[in-house]
């Protein structure tokens, strides 16, 4: 019987730590999607110089291009 009040016991702090943390969460402050969405449009477009994505890496100091090719004899 020891075990089955182990077990409730900790489902209950289970369950308590759960409800704490949607608590917690619930009580966050949200932004609107609308803001959000249109500041990350703003902030790609401010920075897209600078974005390896968008413009690529030079071969000369990209670490990943092969130095030089194999040849089999």
């Amino acid at each position: 019987m020891s075990g089955k009040m182990c077990s409730s016991s900790n489902s209950v702090i289970q369950a308590q730590k759960l409800v704490d943390q949607l608590q917690v969460e619930a009580g966050m402050e949200r932004f609107k999607i609308s803001l959000t969405a249109a500041d990350l449009v703003q902030y790609c477009k401010d920075h897209r110089r600078g974005d390896p994505l968008l413009t690529g890496i030079a071969a000369s100091s990209n670490p990943f291009k092969d130095k030089k090719s194999c040849a089999l004899l």
